[in-house]
Formats: C-alpha cells, sequence, structure tokens
C-alpha cells in the first residue's frame, strides 16, 4: 500500500469532522501504522510484562477517537497529537487502576516474595510524570503540550509546530524549558528523552 500524502489524510480528516462516516472508514487503513507506531513508542516506556498490549491501546485510542463528534481536526499532525494525548490518558488511567488495586482494591493474597516480583515503579513514574504535566499545564499550557506531543506521542519540532501554530524554534525553546521544570518537579537526575 502506497504511503497517504499528508493532505490526503487532512482531506479525510476534515471531511470525518463534518460528519462524512465514509471518510472514517476511509482514513482507519490510513492512519492505523502511525497509531501503531504511536503506542509502540508509548509501550517501549512501560514496564516488561505490562498487561496492556499495544494493538489494545490503538483500539482503545481508535475506540475514543471515533465517540468524538463534530471535531475540527486542523491535519494529520493534530490528529496525530490528539492520540498521543488519549494514548497517555489510557495508559495513566490504567497505572492507577494498578495503584488502586495494589493499595487494597479488589484485594487478593499474596506472599511477601511474591509481592516483591511486581514492578510498579513506571506506573508510579508515569502517573507522577501526568500530575506533573498538568501542574505545568497551569503555569504553561503550551510547554506542556509540546512535552505531551514529543515525549509520549513522539512527534516532530516540525509537527508540534505545525499542530500549535508556532515556529519550530519557540518549540525547541518550550521543550527544554519544559523539560527543566519537570525535572525539578519530578526530583530526578533522568533526563527526558529528545
Amino acid at each position: 500500500m502506497q504511503t497517504p500524502s499528508p493532505k490526503e489524510i487532512t482531506g479525510l480528516l476534515v471531511a470525518w469532522g463534518d460528519g462524512d462516516q465514509s471518510a472514517l472508514e476511509q482514513l482507519a487503513p490510513l492512519v492505523q501504522s502511525e497509531l501503531y507506531r504511536l503506542a509502540h513508542h508509548y509501550m517501549g516506556r512501560e514496564r516488561r510484562g505490562h498487561t496492556l498490549q499495544t494493538s489494545a491501546l490503538v483500539n482503545e485510542a481508535y475506540i475514543r477517537l471515533i465517540d468524538w463528534k463534530n471535531v475540527r481536526w486542523q491535519n494529520r499532525a493534530h490528529f496525530f497529537a490528539v492520540s498521543a494525548q488519549l494514548m497517555r490518558r489510557i495508559l495513566v488511567d490504567f497505572a492507577r487502576d494498578r495503584q488502586n488495586l495494589k493499595r487494597g482494591g479488589d484485594l487478593m493474597r499474596v506472599s511477601l516474595t511474591a509481592a516483591e516480583a511486581f514492578p510498579t515503579e513506571r506506573g508510579a513514574n508515569l502517573v507522577a510524570l501526568d500530575e506533573a504535566l498538568k501542574m505545568l499545564a497551569e503555569v504553561d499550557l503550551r510547554k506542556s503540550q509540546v512535552v505531551e506531543m514529543r515525549f509520549f506521542g513522539g512527534l516532530s519540532v516540525k509537527e508540534v509546530a505545525e499542530v500549535l501554530n508556532v515556529s519550530e524554534e519557540t518549540v525547541m525553546r518550550d521543550w527544554r524549558l519544559a523539560k527543566v521544570w519537570l525535572l525539578r518537579e519530578l526530583g530526578t537526575e533522568r533526563d527526558v528523552d529528545g
């Protein structure tokens, strides 16, 4: 199958936003590989043995996307930025549910040795990063959006600039400042990719 042009995808997104269901049917196979790339990017940051699979993340995001009515899609990059945001929310919700279960919801008896084998650090880190991003959004929404699209969505600087309608230099400056802010808030020495 030939790779669709960004204009072709944008045209179908606009038609879908205007209520054309046949545009959605044409669009789905065209964006599937990119949605899998986004999901794979997210899942690569999760702990080994994560019970949520890449295909389940794509399916859940797709279901949430098609439930949106009358969305005014700007372009292909906007669609994938929103998709990345949805995937982040799905993973954060999943991590929170795991933490709630760990704290006594749906109690199950396990030995101490078995309990030590459950890796929860990445889920907790994802929740902490989500909380820090929410705080950053209150201070500077655009910087939060840049982090979300770059770190979680894997969008290029050019794509983020396109979605936010700013220059690539502005995206890079926001990216650098947001990383410093997040590292300070999270109290960690690790660097965010990119």
